[in-house]
């Protein structure tokens, strides 16, 4: 194994070795210098070596691997190159970034995801050279035989530990296995455990380790959090400071899809402009919020945490916890939503009596730089966790009664 951990060396996209449309795209786009992901990885994928890619949030990984698949896939020779990613947002987001580099190079590509209609997909794979898929839908393809991977020679698993975070580690070997052995195999991830360690020495050959910074950037970053004590105060804080001490894109996380839906359904009552996101949603339904928040037509999104791994949200300058997640990894990938590419941002967490378990550990990373801030003055305002119909009472969600059996004697 090697480990590329030398200095950086700046350099420009019209350096790479690759296509001159390529390049042109990567311009259009915006493209000048390389990230530091991008330049330790791109050449060695070009090089045909396996990759493992370790990166903080926002760092580029997918330019990464999908600049030197493009430059590699031949037009019209089927399916090339297969993309494995843990949610539908990543797909979708991941396929644009092929779509957009790829222009004119007469190379298609396909996402493959559940939530839509199969048949789409199917007509699509007859004449595609990339796939990009979660693996559940590509395990429904592969039993339905409507997916060919024999012809594979670029296999990326892309937030490889979310994936198996998932649960999909079966689903992922049951695939891998119908990939040609001679492949090229890259894998990124923004932490690693021994699950990712377990397929890395399986399925990997002589990887080369890219390793980048991976910490908080503590000077682009202000991390706070306020110790409100009372539950009931909890969401009163959170429309006082987006109202008073927010400007921006914000990304607010809840702890479940109940909550998300709640919390942002009250921030419209209070007259904040807010979506949802949230693994309960409609593939459109998804995808209108993320569009709309992206597009600026809306300023808030509250999301569980399918929002927090890799979806691409330009210009967010607020996190806000207002549910504190169990563990530092997670509280590191949902604050590297903001603060991304140079910009200054800002993290707050909402801590109430039963959120202390979860932000004990949480502080156990001692990189994490979190300080109290001063309580502010606010008013308290109305918080339904029912929704309300027009001109009636509040409705409680339908419960389900039993009614008493007799008692036989």
């Amino acid at each position: 194994m090697i480990n590329m951990s030398e200095q950086r060396v700046t350099m420009r996209f019209r350096e790479l070795r690759v296509k001159r449309q390529i390049i042109n795209n990567a311009e259009r786009l915006g493209f000048e210098k390389l990230t530091r992901i991008q330049e330790r990885s791109i050449n060695k994928i070009l090089d045909g070596m396996d990759v493992v890619g370790q990166a903080e949030t926002g760092s580029g990984k997918t330019v990464a691997f999908a600049l030197p698949i493009l430059e590699r896939t031949e037009p019209r020779r089927g399916i090339q190159a297969l993309v494995l990613t843990p949610t539908r947002e990543l797909c979708v987001q991941i396929t644009d970034v092929f779509e957009d580099l790829g222009r004119g190079l007469g190379i298609n590509v396909t996402s493959v995801y559940g939530g839509v209609s199969i048949d789409n997909q199917i007509r699509k794979l007859h004449s595609t050279e990339i796939v990009i898929g979660t693996p559940g839908r590509i395990l429904d393809h592969m039993n339905r035989g409507t997916i060919s991977l024999g012809g594979v020679r670029f296999l990326v698993l892309d937030e490889t530990d979310r994936m198996l975070d998932m649960g999909f580690i079966d689903d992922v070997e049951r695939i891998i296995s119908q990939v040609p052995r001679k492949r090229q195999t890259l894998m990124f991830s923004a932490t690693m455990h021994g699950l990712v360690d377990h397929i890395i020495d399986r399925h990997l050959y002589k990887p080369v380790f890219v390793y980048t910074r991976t910490h908080v950037d503590k000077s682009k970053l202000r991390q706070v959090y306020y110790e409100i004590g009372n539950q009931n105060l909890k969401f009163s804080l959170l429309v006082h400071l987006l109202k008073n001490s927010t400007q921006g894109l914000t990304l607010v996380f809840c702890a479940t899809r109940t909550e998300s839906d709640i919390v942002a359904r009250n921030l419209r009552r209070n007259g904040l402009n807010a979506s949802t996101i949230h693994g309960g949603m409609s593939q459109q339904s998804r995808e209108k919020s993320m569009d709309s928040l992206k597009n600026e037509r809306t300023d808030i999104l509250v999301a569980t945490d399918v929002a927090a791994r890799g979806i691409d949200i330009k210009n967010v300058t607020h996190v806000y916890n207002y549910d504190v997640p169990k563990t530092s990894k997670e509280y590191i990938h949902r604050i590297g939503r903001t603060a991304r590419a140079g910009e200054e941002g800002d993290a707050v967490t909402l801590l109430t009596h039963k959120d202390h378990d979860n932000f004990r550990r949480v502080l156990r990373d001692v990189e994490l730089d979190i300080q109290p801030a001063e309580m502010p003055h606010f008013r308290r305002v109305m918080f339904e966790r029912y929704p309300r119909d027009s001109d009636g009472p509040r409705r409680r969600p339908y419960q389900k009664t039993y009614q008493r059996r007799p008692r036989r004697w």
